[in-house]
């Protein structure tokens, strides 16, 4: 089957450039709507007076709330250049984007945004046979583009597990999850990116024009396609679509388990055994060529009042028998010596829900099944989040740091972590390399490429009473494990050179955590922008000089026009 005949056919994307109006965008109304107005060429604008402002000044991040003068929904192209022309030139200079909303910190959501820009709207995923490529808009979620492409192509994006997360910002930062040590980052299959860019005319108008960079194209273009393969969102314009090549089939079925282990009992020694089984096999069995580069787990490391510790693992069963042999080797390498019984998944971890019933025989399912059941969320509530990427087993003073914290054992670093008692307190530890690690560190702007776990530090709560306590604990918490380094994991590449004997490796951009630039919090003498994109960032702030030079797309942690 031809790639054309995989996938619906649709219009060809634009050459270089898409100014102008799309036909079709205005939209008549017998009356002016007291709550909303559509325009032509610029989207649909929700202002404060609209029901529907308040839910849509917040993302899935409840800690965070904007108040724009208003919001543009925008359903192509040719509206965000309109939305864009239409703010910068009322004077409206402070502008953010969403797609998912699923931005840790207040970069969208923010007091002092004035537009907010909403690309929801942009959700389809087809195949492009101007661009001989699959298009996935800046809306798509994942979940929309996993069934979209699954289900008429057989293929998929190897990308996150969390359904609503939008692909405009969860691909730019470079994209991982399941199938990623098996096919590789999401963004090492990008071809081609569209940006809404902005200048300036000779007489000092804003003029937004929409650009394709493509991964063939040289110089400054190539430089702008490059900088979308992990530099991060809210940079160098609007993102409006992706073009891919060469997607992955995922496999037929998978292999799910999920298995847990009593908080009740827990000490230190079977603690600290868990932890340094996962850490040694992902040293071992993370190289691009492992024999376990198709099996993905996720270790979820909870605070004790949650009652259990998870591990959630997928592996492919196109072939059976072998996905079988490979899983229960697995698990019997993580629980090697550590002595607790297994126990059932049945409380919610985090973002994942409970997994029943796995605990002694995992479940063959087809693939696009158990995506969707470890497809989750989680609810709309607060949280704090930080991240860490892992390129050496977890060190002893690490563990105990860990143990600590979540045991709520006095720890001796002048907090007293004894009192937290959080049920949604977590570290999530991910399975890492493999395919990830076979390309160069700057082959693509995401940096980190030879590390063997990533780690995602969680804390959620309801109550805004609470949240210093919550973001207290988690930054003492993270303080601690990397105390070593500054209270922050230093990355691996120091004036170009990679050190071998480096443990971690930076941070994950698409995680973002303000506190990296915070002097209190940060004492490693590694500014922010190193931790998430090493000796790549001069290269990302060439092209910010050249594609954003009045910094018109910035937030806490965009990269500035120095």
């Amino acid at each position: 089957m031809t790639a054309a005949a995989e996938l619906q056919a649709s219009p060809p994307g634009p050459s270089h450039a898409l100014p102008g109006r799309s036909a079709g965008d205005a939209v008549n109304s017998d009356k002016e709507s007291a709550v909303s107005n559509v325009e032509a060429g610029s989207g649909i604008t929700v202002t404060g007076i609209d029901d529907r402002y308040g839910a849509m000044c917040q993302g899935f991040n409840q800690r965070w709330t904007a108040h724009p003068d208003y919001i543009k929904v925008v359903r192509s192209t040719a509206d965000v250049v309109g939305a864009l022309n239409e703010a910068l030139n009322s004077g409206r200079t402070r502008i953010a984007v969403r797609s998912g909303g699923h931005c840790y910190e207040n970069f969208v959501a923010n007091p002092g945004v004035q537009v907010i820009i909403d690309v929801g709207q942009m959700d389809r995923v087809h195949y492009d046979p101007g661009m001989g490529a699959y298009c996935v808009e800046a809306g798509s979620t994942n979940w929309h583009a996993y069934t979209r492409l699954y289900r008429e192509t057989g293929r998929t994006l190897p990308a996150g597990s969390c359904y609503s997360v939008g692909a405009g910002g969860h691909i730019c930062g470079g994209g991982y999850g399941l199938l990623s040590r098996r096919h590789g980052l999401t963004v090492d299959y990008l071809y081609a990116v569209e940006v809404v860019v902005v200048r300036r005319r000779p007489h000092g108008d804003f003029e937004a024009e929409a650009v394709v960079a493509r991964r063939s194209d040289e110089g400054d273009l190539h430089d702008l396609w490059w900088a979308h393969t992990g530099g991060g969102g809210g940079n160098f314009g609007v993102i409006t679509r992706y073009w891919f090549k060469d997607l992955p089939r995922p496999p037929i079925n998978v292999w799910l388990s999920a298995v847990a282990w009593d908080w009740d009992g827990m000490t230190y020694d079977p603690f600290a055994r868990l932890v340094a089984n996962f850490g040694r096999f992902c040293a071992e069995n993370s190289h691009p060529g492992s024999e376990y580069a198709d099996l993905f787990s996720i270790l979820k490391l909870t605070h004790k009042k949650a009652g259990k510790i998870g591990l959630i693992t997928q592996v492919d069963a196109t072939n059976p028998a072998a996905g079988r042999d490979r899983l229960d080797a697995f698990l019997s390498q993580i629980e090697d010596g550590v002595g607790l019984e297994r126990a059932e998944l049945d409380v919610d971890l985090g973002e994942h829900p409970q997994i029943r019933g796995l605990h002694r025989e995992p479940l063959l399912m087809p693939w696009i099944q158990a995506t969707q059941t470890l497809n989750g969320s989680g609810d709309n509530r607060r949280g704090k989040y930080k991240s860490a990427y892992m390129r050496k087993p977890f060190p002893d003073d690490q563990i105990q740091g860990i143990w600590n914290y979540l045991s709520s054992t006095r720890d001796g670093d002048g907090y007293d972590n004894t009192q937290y008692d959080n049920a949604e307190a977590l570290i999530q530890v991910d399975t890492y390399g493999c395919k990830i690690n076979a390309l160069g560190a700057h082959e693509t702007a995401t940096v980190q490429r030879d590390s063997i776990m990533k780690l995602q530090y969680q804390a959620y709560w309801t109550d805004p009473a609470e949240d210093g306590v919550h973001e207290r604990w988690l930054r003492e918490l993270y303080r601690r494990v990397y105390a070593a380094s500054g209270g922050v994991p230093v990355p691996a590449t120091a004036e170009g050179a990679i050190d071998p004997a480096a443990i971690t490796d930076g941070c994950y951009i698409n995680y973002p955590d303000r506190d990296l630039g915070n002097d209190e919090w940060n004492t490693s003498g590694v500014p922010w922008y190193h931790l998430y994109y090493g000796d790549n960032y001069e290269r990302l702030l060439k092209a910010k000089r050249r594609w954003d030079p009045h910094n018109v797309f910035q937030h806490e942690q965009s990269i500035r026009v120095v």
